[in-house]
């Protein structure tokens, strides 16, 4: 029995010496055939081999020249920008927001619409999409992906939207018709575990396997990271935390009806204004209620004691199942309670529990929800782009 034959393997080797070839073009930016060998511990000419194989499949590109030392000076190869493109597309109740990124990740293209006055979900995509790739000198066909960032439950075995509070428009059978139309991969996350993701590449969550990001804006939400990777739960549902039933509001008994589940009603916008009013904080926004709370120092801490109360009880009774060394708060009022919020948290938190979560306010501050679309899109293009090198 021939248990050596292994006719993939010389194929594999290349396949995994350009992979990490091109991963360090990303990271470190423009590299002499030289350098590349150095950092991949390849010899000068398996690195030039390599260097010509990505070259001719248009992967890289000659950049410049480094000058130094006797003889010629050394050619510079970058990733070349222009070989595939993603979409991140931020959906929310009012507007929609695409972006366009290289497979770089630089955005080189953006655009934001209305969704208010439409009911056609796949045309206000559809417009969104085709104007972030032409704003960013991209053909549609060269856009390899496109992520959608949606409130509400994404169904882990078919992809598509169960159901989207805010967005009644938005439905099942929705992801068939944006794939026909637009020709291209299309893939639907969820919103807030789209800002985790994002925490975790350049957020709070740097370098965390396991975490809880908490969002606080209009609605409460929460994104679970175990081991590095998202948990969806078996229908999508893991991290609906409006719905806890917790004490002091009412638990409604038909979901279907879209009355406010009971943890909505105790910290969602609504609940934060209310409570911000009855402190003498009024604003327009919960987030700038809560702004002007941290503004007035020791008079808007009793705003702050009683919102951390209220948010425990949802850290809490997801810290006592998952037991996460870091948990994130973030959206709007997250933002804008920063340490002053998350102390107070931490503090509620291990004062109702046995377990003692460290907790922090987000590390971001820009769409984080889109930021994570454009990740995600990007991490599987350059699954498929990257590990189609080998010739």
């Amino acid at each position: 029995m021939s248990a050596t034959r292994l006719p993939g393997t010389p194929r594999l080797l290349r396949a995994l010496n350009d992979r990490a070839a091109l991963e360090l073009l990303l990271e470190q930016g423009p590299l002499t055939r030289a350098r590349i060998g150095e950092l991949t511990g390849l010899s000068k000419v398996t690195a030039s081999q390599l260097v010509e194989r990505l070259e001719e499949r248009g992967l890289v590109a000659r950049v410049g020249e480094q000058a130094g030392g006797r003889g010629p000076n050394a050619q510079l190869y970058a990733v070349r920008p222009g070989s595939a493109y993603v979409v991140g597309v931020d959906v929310g109740a009012e507007r929609v927001v695409a972006a366009c990124a290289d497979i770089t990740g630089a955005v080189v293209g953006r655009v934001e619409q209305s969704t208010k006055d439409t009911d056609d979900p796949v045309g206000v995509v559809h417009n969104a999409v085709v104007q972030a790739a032409s704003s960013a000198g991209a053909e549609l066909s060269s856009v390899r992906r496109i992520v959608l960032g949606t409130p509400g439950l994404v169904d882990p075995g078919t992809g598509d939207i169960t159901f989207a509070f805010n967005l009644p428009r938005w439905h099942s059978g929705l992801l068939a018709a944006l794939r026909d139309d637009l020709h291209t991969p299309v893939v639907f996350e969820n919103d807030v575990n789209l800002a985790a993701v994002a925490e975790a590449q350049s957020g709070a969550a740097q370098g965390t396997a396991d975490f809880v990001l908490v969002w606080l804006d209009a609605g409460v939400g929460l994104a679970i990271v175990l081991g590095g990777r998202l948990h969806h739960g078996s229908s999508g549902a893991a991290g609906e935390i409006g719905y806890l039933p917790v004490p002091g509001v009412p638990i409604p008994r038909d979901v279907s009806k879209r009355a406010k589940p009971a943890f909505q009603q105790l910290a969602g916008a609504d609940a934060v204004r209310a409570v911000a009013a009855e402190h003498g904080f009024r604003a327009a926004g919960a987030a700038d209620a809560v702004r002007a709370a941290i503004a007035a120092g020791t008079a808007g801490g009793p705003l702050l004691d009683e919102l951390a109360r209220r948010l425990a009880l949802g850290v809490a009774s997801t810290c006592v199942v998952l037991d996460p060394p870091l948990v994130v708060l973030a959206g709007e009022v997250g933002q804008a309670g920063g340490a002053a919020l998350a102390e107070r948290v931490q503090y509620e938190v291990a004062a109702i529990t046995l377990v003692r979560p460290r907790v922090v306010s987000t590390g971001l501050t820009e769409e984080p929800i889109l930021r994570g679309a454009l990740r995600t899109a990007l991490d599987a293009v350059r699954d498929e782009v990257f590990g189609s090198t080998v010739g």
